[in-house]
């Protein structure tokens, strides 16, 4: 069994590295950033304000979240239903920010993450994965890259998946996201003390990739499942 704990700001490629990584290495990616979507698209679709503590705190009882895998892709299920890209827009991406910060919301999903991780070889990234959710993982990395960079591939993303936006909106969006997960009092979006920072500016999936596998294995010996 080996824990990999990927950190870092939005944009930094955590979940399309570490989907990687896992494939290559035969382990389980576990998306956690998916399951605060899950309780972000929640909350906005019973039009409450995600920073309204009580609010929301107040209809954790009616959300119920399963992580199910198929053909090593993760799906989170709301009250019994995929949500797929619904998740994954800029707005549900400011949503996840603000209830991230609530803590109740934090003790709801902790859990489900540490639950999985006891199960299953995993490679798991978020904003507080070294710190919190696996504080003793074989591998802690923090991931980043420029401001510009990050943006540019979020944008391309959404581009990519017939979404309407623009490169400065996306840019504005990020730089507050980072400013409110770096800043908020719980669970703020840093690197863990033992981690190591990898800044992949100008590079590309595969070089991403191929350095991220490298330092798994230098550091941990684990050739795969």
């Amino acid at each position: 069994m080996i824990q990999i704990a990927i950190d870092g700001p939005g944009g930094a490629g955590k979940s399309t590295i570490s989907r990687a990584v896992a494939a290559k290495l035969g382990i389980v990616y576990v998306d956690t950033g998916a399951l605060y979507r899950t309780v972000g698209y929640f909350v906005r679709s019973r039009e409450l304000d995600p920073k309204n503590r009580e609010a929301v705190i107040g209809c954790l009882s009616d959300i119920s979240i399963e992580v199910r895998y198929a053909e090593g892709t993760q799906h989170v299920f709301l009250n019994g239903e995929d949500l797929g890209d619904r998740i994954r827009t800029p707005e549900m991406s400011m949503y996840a920010s603000a209830v991230s910060a609530i803590p109740e919301v934090r003790a709801f999903l902790l859990e489900t993450q540490k639950d999985i991780a006891r199960k299953n070889s995993v490679i798991m990234d978020g904003r507080d994965i070294g710190t919190v959710i696996l504080p003793n993982a074989d591998v802690k990395i923090f991931l980043t890259a420029s401001a510009e960079c990050r943006a540019k591939r979020r944008y391309d993303e959404l581009i990519a998946k017939g979404q309407n936006v623009q490169f400065e909106d996306v840019l504005r969006e990020m730089n507050e996201r980072d400013t409110q997960d770096s800043t908020r009092e719980i669970a703020p979006a840093t690197a863990a003390a033992d981690a190591v920072v990898f800044d992949n500016t100008g590079m590309n999936l595969e070089e991403s990739v191929n350095a991220v596998v490298a330092l798994i294995r230098e550091k941990t010996g684990f050739a795969g499942a």
